[in-house]
């Protein structure tokens, strides 16, 4: 379905760029041919990216920027529109999370999520959707969020409140820019392993297997698999989707029902169980 390079010609936004899942979309979308832009606090994060973007006959741009400030914003999508042309899509992939217990969050951690996830995803959607709006040419905005944006996690309670923020936020602004041909999606990522974000929340083997055992696919994501839906969902193939959130998680978040946690059984065992709970015959 991505014969042809559908991402041809257009230039693409991507924050937390340099890194993981970031890095992973922005070297997809110059695969398909999209004019790449990443960015991150971190210029060293990015440079590496960027020669690989290179290296695939891609064209890229390396911009630092602080997402939390919406000053730096604003100058990133200038100089953006200014090197590679007016832009068409926006993935807000910058996050932040860490487990922690409730109690002991203060207010500075509580803040230093959101002030990236959710006021940084809304920063760069302002600027970028202005800019979009006053070209008169449309656009694809694509927001990761995570499955427990409806459901709530514990230990993770800034990641989730943000989260649930970005999602409210992709419905609100599909409605509203609509009119302007503008799209806003969404992706709820399952567990995808990443250097860094990984280690902060899965910091012992023993947590990767409980974590696999939730997963009725039985494995986590691979990168290839987010890059491919991203690439699709900011690609004309998906004109008429529009605040929509897609999870890609192997099945993980259907876990919940009442009875799900019995697939980790052993067969003879479900077996013996049913034979205790099987109905009576009738007489």
């Amino acid at each position: 379905m991505f014969e042809g390079k559908p991402l041809a010609g257009q230039t693409a936004v991507i924050t937390g760029g340099g890194t993981g899942l970031g890095r992973s979309m922005a070297l997809r979308f110059a695969e398909l041919g999209a004019k790449v832009a990443i960015t991150s606090r971190k210029q060293e994060n990015l440079e590496a990216t960027l020669q690989e973007i290179t290296a695939l006959g891609g064209t890229g741009l390396a911009v630092g920027c602080d997402v939390r400030d919406y000053a730096q914003v604003e100058a990133m999508v200038k100089t953006v529109a200014d090197q590679l042309g007016p832009i068409q899509i926006l993935v807000n992939n910058a996050a932040g999370n860490f487990l922690a217990p409730s109690e002991m969050l203060s207010p500075n951690a509580f803040n230093s999520v959101v002030s990236i996830v959710l006021n940084g995803t809304f920063h760069c959607t302002s600027a970028v959707g202005k800019h979009m709006i006053a070209n008169e040419s449309g656009g694809r905005i694509l927001n990761i969020v995570t499955t427990y944006a409806w459901m709530g996690s514990a230990f993770v309670l800034p990641s989730a409140c943000a989260k649930a923020g970005v999602l409210a936020m992709t419905r609100s602004l599909a409605v509203e820019w609509g009119k302007y041909k503008i799209r806003v999606n969404a992706i709820a990522p399952g567990p995808f392993p990443t250097p860094g974000a990984w280690e902060r929340l899965m910091p012992d083997k023993a947590l990767e297997e409980e974590a696999k055992k939730r997963i009725p696919s039985g494995r986590f994501g691979e990168h290839i698999e987010l890059a491919n839906l991203a690439s699709y969902l900011v690609s004309n193939y998906s004109d008429y989707i529009n605040g929509e959130c897609v999870v890609i998680d192997g099945g993980e978040w259907l876990m919940g029902g009442e009875f799900n946690h019995l697939t980790t059984l052993p067969w003879e065992r479900l077996a013996e169980l049913a034979a205790k709970i099987r109905p009576p015959k009738k007489s």
